[in-house]
């Protein structure tokens, strides 16, 4: 188990450690973050086929017409989310194949995630399940509407491109916590949305390009 956790070869610890440099000289600062995406094995999760490339920079595709985030988003939206304090509740619209849950079941207390297609949610949920992450819930649903009946959620992150700032998923949020998504179809942004006394206040970060968004389980 620990040879295929820890990798040898291109998913070596040599190999993550360069990945961690890189992310750094892109700006990621979070100490917590760069712990979390050098200790998630991201070779676990693509095709053994990819396995040499599982720690390039780069989006690849797992099945399904989805993909799996490049690492800079990943650490980018879990930084971003986290704003380098401790995270309880998490709620991760979009699974795929679980990497991003599990960089996130490093940084938060509880993690429920969100699948619509069936085999990636199964495949995600042997995954974490094989790598003991039990703080991570796997849901097989319509991702769109969230999870009402376990709301609210200090963070909140999508990982499919939405047309427009959702407001179901916005009222889902604690006081205090923050939400980072998709936005846009053509030309995709990505949103912080956080939520205070007075409401909601939308930062927009940099350009993004993620699979959209689609409603309905599949």
């Amino acid at each position: 188990m620990n040879a295929r956790v820890n990798g040898i070869g291109m998913t070596s610890q040599r190999t993550r450690a360069r990945l961690i440099e890189r992310l750094r000289e892109q700006g990621i600062k979070d100490e917590a973050v760069l712990a979390a995406m050098f200790e998630v094995p991201r070779h676990l999760f693509i095709d053994e086929a990819l396995a040499s490339r599982a720690y390039d920079d780069v989006s690849l595709p797992i099945n399904y017409n989805q993909t799996i985030s490049q690492p800079y988003i990943v650490a980018r939206m879990t930084e971003v989310l986290r704003a380098s304090g401790a995270l309880g509740r998490v709620l991760e619209i979009g699974t795929g194949c679980g990497y991003q849950a599990a960089v996130l079941a490093q940084v938060a207390r509880e993690v429920y995630t969100v699948e619509r297609i069936k085999p990636l949610y199964e495949r995600a949920r042997k995954q974490l399940s094989d790598l003991k992450m039990r703080n991570v819930s796997v849901r097989y649903a319509d991702g769109s509407a969230g999870l009402p009946d376990l709301a609210p959620f200090d963070g909140i992150i999508m990982a499919a491109a939405a047309p427009v700032l959702s407001a179901v998923l916005r009222e889902q949020l604690a006081l205090g916590g923050r939400m980072v998504l998709p936005v846009g179809t053509q030309e995709q942004w990505l949103y912080l949305i956080e939520r205070d006394e007075n409401g909601f206040r939308e930062t927009r970060l940099e350009p993004v390009k993620f699979v959209p968004l689609l409603m309905g389980k599949a």
